[in-house]
């Protein structure tokens, strides 16, 4: 019997490209029709620049030598007490003193050129770090929460149940707002802390709903079976239900840690120097609005795909052990 015939698929790979030339030539109009003057050149130094660092004498003397090596200059300080001298490496073309002036203490004889990380690399860090560290403390929140959602306990499950509505109820902003200025001044928080909480409690009630439903979605005969074979309540949930559900509900939770992502740009309303605050003190100061948001926005894509290539890969690991 000969084989089924696969439809071509390079029509529709063309398609695609297609769509895609298309986005980028609406995208190359537009920016023509707001008649912006374009500085991509000025991006890169906001990662990455060379700044110049002045360099003092740590006693006071006189120059006893001054050798030349290359575009470098290393400066010999006899010092005035007759103790060891002192070299000093500093860049030529820097160089403010000769052979035999006298120094004091603290002047300034030339400076070296050293490589500094810019606002945007700053703010990313602190954007990721932010974002681990509030995912993580909300993933511990939803799964006890998740659990009391589900317990027979009618106080846990009450008290489960009033912290998802009022936070599921409620704008991220007017949480982090009343975390900072009323719950952080009462218990006198600094704000990265009242941020990463704010954060983490936000993403815990999402977290706890994601956890119940992977939960229930287990059928009750896995239940049943470890109990029979003599595990306790709480054995059956950590060895048997929880693994399972683990499987369940990591799409879910990776759509909604992407989201956190995103999110913890909010946390600069209350002055956290993120990604996205970052971005507003470069605007104030270049003026190149659109080339700061683009690669803000282009910096975000970046760490939330490789998230989701990581928690896919995750998935598909899964799924082969099962």
């Amino acid at each position: 019997m000969p084989g089924k015939r696969h439809p071509a698929q390079w029509p529709w790979y063309g398609l695609l490209a297609l769509l895609l030339l298309g986005m980028v030539i609406a995208l190359w109009a537009a920016t023509q029709r707001v008649h912006y003057s374009w500085h991509w050149d000025r991006v890169p130094q906001y990662f990455l620049y060379q700044d110049e660092v002045l360099q003092s004498t740590p006693v006071a003397g006189t120059v006893a030598q001054i050798a030349a090596d290359g575009h470098d200059s290393r400066v010999e300080i006899a010092p005035a007490d007759g103790g060891r001298p002192t070299t000093i490496t500093v860049e030529t073309d820097t160089l403010k003193v000769k052979v035999g002036d006298a120094v004091a203490e603290e002047d300034d004889i030339g400076a070296v050129q050293q490589w500094r990380i810019g606002p945007l690399t700053m703010g990313l860090w602190v954007t990721i770090w932010i974002s681990f560290l509030s995912g993580f403390i909300g993933l511990v929140i939803g799964l006890i929460t998740g659990l009391c959602r589900i317990s027979k306990n009618p106080t846990l499950r009450g008290l489960a149940v009033f912290y998802i509505e009022l936070i599921r109820g409620t704008p991220l902003l007017v949480q982090i707002f009343i975390f900072y200025f009323f719950i952080g001044t009462v218990l006198d928080l600094d704000r990265i802390v009242a941020g990463v909480a704010a954060l983490a409690l936000f993403v815990g009630a999402y977290t706890a709903e994601i956890i119940r439903a992977g939960i229930q979605s287990i059928p009750k005969g896995q239940t049943e079976a470890a109990r029979s074979l003599g595990m306790s309540a709480a054995e059956t949930m950590i060895y048997i239900v929880l693994p399972q559900a683990f499987k369940r509900v990591l799409p879910p939770l990776a759509g909604q840690f992407i989201s956190l992502i995103k999110d913890s740009s909010l946390v600069s309303v209350i002055a956290i120097t993120d990604l996205t605050k970052s971005g507003r003190e470069i605007i104030t100061s270049s003026f190149a609005t659109f080339e700061i948001w683009f690669t803000v926005a282009l910096l975000y894509l970046l760490v939330t795909s490789v998230l989701s290539q990581l928690l896919f890969w995750l998935e598909r690991r899964f799924a082969r052990s099962d």
